[in-house]
């Protein structure tokens, strides 16, 4: 069930005042706040990955690999290659310039 299913029932709930929906209201809500408490955990992990990410790169362009490879030790645990890649090509992407090739490979926006 998507996110916004649960929050229109919850709303509907609230708004309707169903009590007998009391029990199926906490559990959509409890699993809501846990949702949301996995995305916060993620948020902070990229944002602690952030700054080593950006200090390893340059003008030198670099693959995903051999930007992990340099930086793996330094990263927060559980930080993976994919994570790298996902901070470079999703988040990052105002900061970073991606140079299309057979292997993309990234720089340093200057």
């Amino acid at each position: 069930m998507k996110k916004a299913t649960m929050k229109s029932i919850v709303n509907y709930i609230d708004t309707n005042a169903i009590t007998e929906l009391a029990d199926v209201r906490a559990e959509i809500v409890a699993e809501l706040a846990k949702d949301e408490a996995k995305a916060q955990a993620n948020r902070d992990l990229y944002a602690e990955a952030t700054p080593i990410v950006l200090g390893a790169l340059s003008d030198t362009p670099v693959t995903i690999g051999e930007l992990y490879d340099e930086i793996a030790n330094e990263l927060p645990e559980g930080f993976t290659k994919g994570k790298v890649q996902y901070l470079i090509t999703r988040v990052l992407t105002d900061k970073v310039t991606k140079i299309e090739g057979k292997v993309n490979t990234y720089t340093l926006k200057a």
